[in-house]
């Protein structure tokens, strides 16, 4: 059961651009729902895939070429180590050197907020985005996979406890850009065995079940997961499928909660939007689900929350002579799409709450 009300309050994604803590700490902290921030320009650690890779056997980081590495006979020789280590919580600790935010969150007043939130890089994503040594997937590895989901699954249960002593509200999501591989043809991992794996993975986690994707959609497999808590890129799909209602009002009927991702951070894009044009697309979304299904885009609006669409690490609309000129632009973008997350935030809930 989710311990707190939606009602298009903010939150964002855990990963932020800035290269200041304090500063990517108060922005995070200036939303309804904060989160401590991944800062990918501080540190390699606090790259989304390194940081949950502490701890797990067969992994070295490459710092030359700023990736993760797998070796078979590494993670052999280092099992029978993680197997006695496997029921010590600090196996599963986010410590000060992969990320030098977690701590200084930790360390402020969070209480007074509504929830807080953290986030894991998913097992689906990680497990297609770290290689071994014959450049395969270690998720198509049996043995691997099977680790990988359980560790993943003790590293979410374990921030969960951390964040709970902060406030009772606390939720943690599972971040999975890569679960859309899934349904590549030239995928070793499909859909229909990912939705097995992940139902059992989920059974396992303390507290209110979060998914987040920002990749491409496909919003009734999500909704099928077993998640209390989906948070997605609305904006990107541009209309809502009248394909997609009857999946959506089963998933709030049992109390879920949507996080749509409305607010773009790409340049280009942000530029042409306005609190009136983003919040009027989110409500289109909401007719056409309470056209198709008994529900009201008030009872949709009490179960939602408002988010940026994605991160903006680099802005890909951004060219090399304007990059020059203000080194600090995707931070400017990121701040700028917060304050009109906060605008369209409110225009929903006046109109519809």
């Amino acid at each position: 059961m989710i311990p707190f009300e939606a009602r298009c309050q903010t939150t964002a994604m855990g990963i932020l651009p800035h290269r200041d803590v304090q500063q990517a700490l108060a922005l995070s902290l200036s939303l309804d729902i904060p989160f401590w921030p991944q800062l990918p320009h501080v540190s390699l650690y606090e790259d989304m895939y390194i940081q949950t890779s502490q701890n797990f056997p067969g992994i070295s980081v490459d710092f030359e070429k700023k990736r993760l590495t797998f070796h078979t006979e590494k993670f052999q020789k280092e099992l029978e180590d993680y197997f006695n280590r496997m029921d010590d919580p600090e196996t599963y600790r986010l410590t000060p050197e992969y990320s030098v935010v977690f701590r200084a969150f930790l360390a402020k007043d969070l209480g007074t907020y509504s929830a807080i939130r953290g986030q894991v890089t998913g097992p689906v994503s990680f497990g297609f985005k770290v290689l071994d040594e014959h450049l395969k997937p270690i998720i198509y590895n049996e043995e691997v996979k099977s680790i990988l989901y359980d560790f993943i699954q003790k590293k979410v249960n374990l921030q969960y406890q951390e964040l709970r002593q902060k406030n009772p509200r606390a939720f943690v999501w599972v971040d999975e850009p890569g679960l859309g591989y899934v349904f590549s043809g030239l995928s070793g991992y499909n859909d229909q065995q990912a939705r097995e794996d992940y139902l059992q993975f989920v059974q396992g986690l303390e507290g209110p079940k979060g998914l987040h994707l920002c990749a491409d959609v496909q919003l009734p497999y999500l909704l099928e997961l077993g998640v209390e808590l989906l948070s997605f890129d609305a904006f990107q799909i541009g209309f809502m499928p009248k394909e997609y209602a009857d999946s959506v009002a089963r998933f709030l009927k049992k109390g879920g909660i949507l996080s749509w991702g409305i607010v773009p951070t790409e340049g280009r894009t942000l530029e042409s939007q306005t609190p009136e044009s983003l919040s009027s697309l989110l409500s289109d979304y909401w007719r056409v689900l309470s056209d198709y299904t008994d529900l009201t885009p008030h009872q949709i609006a009490e179960q939602s929350l408002i988010a940026p669409a994605r991160c903006c690490l680099v802005d890909l609309s951004l060219e090399i002579e304007a990059k020059e000129k203000d080194p600090h632009r995707e931070e400017h973008l990121v701040e700028k799409a917060f304050l009109l997350l906060k605008e369209v935030s409110h225009r929903l809930r006046k109109r519809w709450l």
